[in-house]
């Protein structure tokens, strides 16, 4: 019970990876070291300064520039690879792991090792959900997380002002099925600091600690994860190794297993 707690923890993963929704590539998903170089020093802009006054939906279109913009946006595919540390209710002993995340627009693979607790394979092939654990429900990554601000200026998603939080500008994006997502952003930055997700009464929250630019994307390296249940609240660090923008894919990482009696003959 333990393993499945941390595994549905750690599948909230892919709602910070947003990718462009028609990327279909054919291609080894096998990320290489990447250069990345030091988190810049990029402010919102003079022009896009952001005050107490500023709209909503301005901090939402100052945010996007922040992550990288146009290129953030259509981004085809993330692939970026490191290490866990999940935190069970009441502890303060860490269960390491490893962890790998493969996304190609509303697609995605995620792996998650740390013998002997647990081994966990989930896959999204844009329409069904497969995983190798049994599951809590989880938030669709396609509804959720930073993939919102890539799409808060299209027609049916709305941009409401929240009130402020440790000195950070607030807003909320809202689809046009009414599923949310807050976010929380540094106002001499424009950066995502933080954003926030109820979902089937769960609350979860993901706090980003450091970024480095990888292809025009700014992306979070060091990242902070809670996730509170009635069970209590997980939490976990995560430290991105290796990560690459933009890679080929083959489709196949996407291809949802067949089940053992499917293939039986009657």
């Amino acid at each position: 019970m333990k393993a499945e707690f941390a595994c549905a923890l750690a599948l909230f993963l892919p709602l910070m990876l947003p990718v462009s929704a028609s990327a279909r590539q054919a291609a080894p998903a096998t990320p290489s070291k990447p250069a990345a170089s030091p988190t810049p020093p990029a402010t919102a802009g003079a022009k896009d300064k952001i005050t107490a006054t500023t709209p909503p939906a301005d901090l939402a279109r100052i945010a996007l520039m922040a992550h990288g913009g146009d290129k953030f946006r259509s981004a085809k595919t993330i692939i970026v690879r490191g290490s866990v540390d999940f935190y069970l209710p009441n502890s303060v002993q860490a269960l390491p792991g490893e962890f790998l995340i493969i996304t190609a627009g509303e697609r995605f693979r995620q792996e998650v090792r740390a013998p002997p607790f647990f081994n966990a394979t989930v896959i999204h092939d844009g329409t069904r959900l497969y995983s190798s654990v049994r599951l809590f429900s989880v938030p669709p990554p396609n509804k959720f997380g930073m993939i919102m601000l890539t799409q808060f200026d299209q027609r049916g998603y709305s941009v409401t002002a929240l009130p402020d939080q440790k000195k950070q500008r607030a807003f909320r994006i809202a689809d046009p099925d009414g599923n949310v997502t807050n976010f929380y952003v540094d106002p001499a930055t424009g950066r995502v600091m933080s954003y926030e997700v109820v979902y089937n009464g769960a609350t979860y929250t993901v706090a980003h600690e450091k970024f480095k630019e990888l292809g025009g994307v700014l992306l979070p390296y060091s990242f902070k994860q809670s996730f509170v249940t009635p069970q209590g609240t997980f939490y976990a660090d995560y430290e991105v190794k290796q990560a690459a923008v933009n890679q080929p894919i083959s489709d196949n990482m996407f291809t949802i297993p067949t089940p053992p009696s499917a293939n039986k003959k009657p």
